[in-house]
């Protein structure tokens, strides 16, 4: 018999973030899907530069012309006509190479974009509940949504501003290097370098801020969700003074974050503001003096003055931008670090569909923990023959919808098995297992849509008729019918508009309509009263018949007909047999029979009706 150890660990919260060019080496295959449009617009990119470059050469060429003889007709109407007219072409030409690159990479950033959310939303469906269970939903849907708007700025940043500027530099330089003396080239040079490594260093030391911010961003808004979810307690407790002051809390510590941000930015503008002055002052000093010495004409002036606006124009949001990057970096990072989260429960390479016939379930000697210090099952061990109803009853915390999550496969078991038809749950794929299987269960949750929607989850793309039929089957559809806007009704969050007893129905027509060979029934009617109980109970045990059934309860009236009733007693079965086999025996299940009767008396003699 195979066993497992304890499941593998989530990724730790407390690692190292990954480094920068992790996060790219994880981004670029996404871009590499469609490498004949990344080169066509690296090509436009280098067209785009290369005719940036060309329109200083062709004012130059025109100025000095001008200059030249100015005694000339040729000189002043041909050359200068065709230079104005390579002007203007040259200028003509950077334009549509640049929105012919943009043209070209809109798809590759917006298949990128959608391909990166769709398998990050994927994987968390994919996650164990354990990681679900400890999320914290305000904070990753922010990681998300900042996640991919960063995927998109770095593409826009690095693409459409750090590479062009990368190559006019290139290019400005080896023309300066080649025409003129090294002095133009080499403070060009060393402005460049000095420039650069400053704003590196200097915004390298300001990501803390950033990250800070972002953690602090995220703690903020998981609270405002928490509280807004929680409407109703808050309301009842009268603490929305408290919910407010702890939700300011965050925004004032994102308050000196940002202002500490914001100081060490001005830092950052400074440094870069006297190096450009320092360099263009330099560059214009030997452009003049060569010009006065007759070693330049007015043309070269020109020329080294228009270079030096068009590196250093691009050169002075590189701080803006390298930042951005960075900052878009950090936030790549907080999403992709959720594609590292351990799925801990996942198909085996060989897992095959499960095929059922009669859908026989079997537990055998499973231990379970949620926790390696706490135990939750121990050696249990029973059978749900096909067709046939089994009840597991106990007191709260005994362990009874853990074995619900068990066979859902949401956790695999420590040690033992559970198997349908004789496959075990680990062998077979985790799609064909859950759509073998429907669940009623205590805590409804619907999703924030119309009560059809929420009914036709159980089998999407129903036709109408099955969800009323559905409906109807969980005495439902009358009082969806008496509602202004029927089927069409708004739930609300997480169902909120609808009762407890309205909430389960709709599960069960949800389940219904799903037609499971297997069914879980999971305090299926504790949310009802005592009428609609009864009339509840009567469908659950029509559409029981023929199906494979497990039913959670704590009111052991509404399972005393199951063929196979077992008392859970932390975590161990301590009792197992039929309604009256038991009653006979005495033992535990007598005692809650007892219990249950009594207060039922209590409640009949009641004036009040107890809901």
């Amino acid at each position: 018999m195979r066993r497992n150890s304890s499941p593998p660990p989530p990724v730790d919260p407390n690692a190292p973030p990954r480094s920068d060019w992790g996060t790219l080496t994880t981004l670029i295959p996404y871009l590499w899907v469609y490498k004949w449009r990344v080169m066509a617009a690296l090509a436009c990119l280098i067209g785009a530069k290369l005719a940036n470059v060309g329109v200083p050469l062709v004012m130059k060429k025109l100025i000095d012309q001008l200059t030249i003889n100015p005694s000339s007709p040729h000189a002043l109407l041909v050359l200068p006509l065709g230079a104005l007219v390579a002007y203007g072409v040259l200028r003509l030409s950077t334009t549509v190479f640049t929105e012919l690159r943009e043209f070209l990479f809109a798809r590759v950033t917006q298949r990128a974009v959608r391909t990166i959310a769709l398998r990050v939303f994927r994987h968390l469906h994919a996650l164990s509940l354990r990681f679900h269970l400890n999320r914290q939903t305000g904070g990753m849907t922010r990681d998300i949504e900042r996640g991919t708007r960063g995927v998109s700025s770095l593409i826009s940043y690095t693409l459409f501003n750090i590479l062009p500027t990368l190559v006019e530099i290139t290019l400005v330089l080896g023309y300066l290097v080649t025409h003129y003396d090294i002095w133009f080239s080499a403070i060009t040079g060393v402005a460049l370098v000095t420039y650069i490594a400053f704003t590196i260093i200097v915004t390298d030391w300001r990501t803390h801020f950033r990250r800070t911010m972002n953690d602090l961003d995220s703690r903020a808004n998981t609270k405002a969700i928490d509280s807004l979810i929680n409407y109703e307690t808050v309301k009842y407790f009268g603490n929305e003074d408290y919910e407010a002051a702890r939700y300011d809390e965050g925004l004032k510590s994102y308050e000196n974050a940002g202002v500490k941000s914001q100081t060490s930015l001005s830092v950052l503008n400074t440094g870069q503001s006297l190096i450009i002055a320092t360099a263009v002052t330099l560059i214009l000093w030997r452009a003049t003096e060569g010009v006065i010495a007759g070693t330049m004409t007015l043309g070269d002036l020109v020329l080294v003055n228009s270079f030096m606006i068009q590196l250093y124009i691009p050169l002075n949001f590189l701080g803006v931008i390298y930042r951005e990057i960075k900052q878009s970096l950090a936030d790549m990072e907080r999403l992709f670090s959720l594609l590292d989260q351990n799925r801990e429960v996942a198909d085996s390479l060989d897992a095959k569909a499960l095929v059922t016939h009669g859908a026989q379930v079997a537990f055998s000697n499973v231990n379970f923990s949620y926790e390696a210090k706490r135990q939750i099952l121990f050696d249990v061990d029973f059978t749900i023959a096909a067709g046939t109803t089994t009840a597991v009853v106990g007191h709260s915390g005994s362990g009874k919808s853990t074995l619900s999550r068990l066979l859902f496969r949401f956790y695999d078991v420590n040690s033992g098995s559970i198997t349908v038809d004789g496959q075990d749950l680990r062998n077979v794929t985790q799609e064909s297992l859950r759509s073998a299987i429907g669940i009623v269960p205590q805590d409804t949750v619907l999703f924030n849509d119309t009560i059809e929607y929420n009914i036709a989850y159980g089998k999407p793309g129903a036709g109408k008729e099955a969800i009323v039929a559905a409906a109807r089957a969980a005495s439902i559809h009358d009082f969806i019918e008496s509602l202004p806007d029927g089927y069409a009704t708004m739930v609300g969050e997480r169902g909120l508009k609808l009762s407890g007893g309205e909430k389960q129905r709709v599960a069960i027509a949800r389940t219904l309509l799903k037609d499971p060979a297997i069914l879980i029934f999971d305090e299926a009617t504790s949310a009802l009263d005592s009428k609609a109980e009864q009339a509840i109970q009567a469908q659950l045990k029509e559409i029981a018949k023929n199906r494979t059934t497990l039913v959670i309860a704590h009111r052991l009236s509404t399972v005393a007909d199951a063929e196979q009733i077992l008392v859970l007693d932390h975590g161990r079965i301590v009792e197992r047999g039929t309604h009256q086999a038991l009653l006979a025996a005495n033992g535990l299940y007598a005692q809650m029979w007892e219990r249950q009767q009594a207060k039922q008396e209590e409640e009949a003699a009641s004036p009040l009706e107890v809901e």
